[in-house]
């Protein structure tokens, strides 16, 4: 168990928060490998398999009531691939099993995702409040709850490298500091054909971060590992 607030828990590629029995993955850009084939690259399309399995480990002796999805479900932005169709439909077949209310945020890349999730009855929002924490997927600054102290993003997709001077590993990693008096989080993507973006050596995407310099830094690996902030590494 690692604590990233007093309320939520990173569980690898998800955040738990704790009083509300809620679980939070972002980005996972499903139908990728589509969008490669269609570019000359072919790779096998076993993204949707893997990340069912990955989930499934995080599920394991793991109560919640709700999952949401921070944003950008699928890869493309202007429309729905066949790969999309088929594997958007079966993540929220295979996450609503686990769970109460599957909840999706709208990321910059699900622009037409209505048209999926309307036939399964979940409802697409821009951004969810629970308890004291915000949910919006990073792209753009939405207006912000008063009452709240914690904001969770996605939309970077933050990783960052490690190197002995000869070899160098790249990780994802979870980000926290603050933003106007809130404590920010910064989710990793469970995009698994990718490690994310080296926060060491490329500018934000996000209006939310002006740098990275004073962020905290936790690592996923074969387990969590604090790294303190990122100006010191």
């Amino acid at each position: 168990m690692v604590n990233i607030t007093k309320n939520i828990e990173i569980k690898d590629l998800a955040l738990y928060l704790k009083k509300e029995n809620t679980l939070i993955i972002s980005d996972p850009q499903l139908g990728y490998e589509e969008n490669l084939l269609n570019k000359g690259v072919l790779i096998p399309f076993n993204q949707l398999k893997d990340l069912k399995e990955r989930l499934n480990k995080i599920f394991k002796n793991l109560k919640f009531k709700n999952i949401i999805i921070n944003g950008d479900l699928k890869h493309e932005f202007g429309k729905i691939s066949r790969q999309e169709w088929k594997e958007v439909t079966e993540i929220i077949e295979f996450l609503s099993s686990f769970c109460e209310k599957l909840i999706i945020i709208k990321g910059n890349h699900d622009i037409v995702l209505n048209s999926i999730t309307k036939k399964n009855n979940i409802e697409v929002v821009e951004n969810y409040k629970i308890g004291k924490t915000f949910i919006t997927h990073g792209h753009k600054i939405p207006e912000i709850p008063k009452d709240i102290n914690t904001i969770i993003i996605g939309h970077e997709h933050p990783a960052i490298s490690i190197t002995d001077g000869e070899v160098k590993e790249i990780y994802k990693c979870y980000l926290k500091c603050k933003f106007k008096n809130k404590t920010l989080i910064v989710q990793p993507s469970s995009f698994l054909l990718n490690e994310g973006t080296d926060i060491l050596t490329y500018d934000s995407h996000s209006p939310f971060i002006k740098d990275f310099e004073n962020f905290e830094v936790w690592i996923v690996a074969d387990k969590i590992y604090y790294f303190g902030k990122v100006k010191n590494l």
